[in-house]
């Protein structure tokens, strides 16, 4: 393949990109996958390197699940030492903040804190006012994201081929969690989808 300089006068371009143009890495990226589908080790990779980073944990401890801490602590064995965290859902005021990246880990836990604090799992609060205070904190988040200087990368979960959910409320987080996840990857430089441990590249450099 050749490769143009800057001053070429072909002026070709490729994927938007002028050939000899090194093409800005993502500032915005997107990881999916099922459950240990190997998404956060994939997302930690991409961090690989960097001693700035910012963990921010959106599941939160669970008094008396031992198996919930243990999950924790693995994830928490693999993370650099130099790595910060940060155990919070307020997502919106750490990506609007300047500073070094952030890796959020993940947005399906996030969704699940913001449905308890907008009733969003009661059928009558969910008609009433649930939806709409939902959809407002979901669009908010969407456009911190978009509109972050920091470089970002989330994790989440893909629902959308798994066994239906056999109750209301579970079809209800499965349909808003797709909703978000689609929303903040069209607001992505990238996206990845990550099966068997394999990463697929759906939105990028390569895409």
């Amino acid at each position: 393949m050749r490769i143009f300089s800057e001053h070429s006068p072909s002026g070709t371009r490729r994927f938007g990109l002028e050939f000899g143009r090194r093409p800005a890495p993502p500032r915005r990226t997107l990881v999916l996958g099922g459950a240990r589908s190997g998404k956060s080790v994939t997302a930690e990779a991409m961090m690989t390197g960097r001693q700035d980073v910012l963990y921010v944990a959106t599941g939160g401890s669970r008094d008396g699940d031992e198996d919930w801490a243990q999950r924790v602590g693995l994830h928490r064995d693999r993370r650099p030492a130099a790595w910060g965290t940060a155990e919070t859902c307020a997502l919106e005021p750490l990506l609007a903040e300047p500073g070094g990246p952030l890796l959020i880990d993940c947005l399906a836990l996030w969704l699940t804190s913001v449905m308890d604090d907008c009733d969003a799992w009661d059928d009558a609060a969910w008609a009433g006012h649930g939806r709409d205070r939902l959809r407002t904190r979901t669009a908010a988040l969407v456009e911190a994201w978009r509109t972050t200087p920091r470089r970002v990368v989330a994790v989440s979960n893909e629902v959308g081929s798994g066994v239906v959910p056999a109750t209301v409320s579970g079809r209800r987080f499965r349909d808003e969690l797709g909703r978000l996840n689609a929303a903040v990857a069209s607001a992505s430089d990238d996206v990845l989808l990550v099966v068997a441990g394999q990463a697929l590249p759906l939105k990028g450099p390569g895409r």
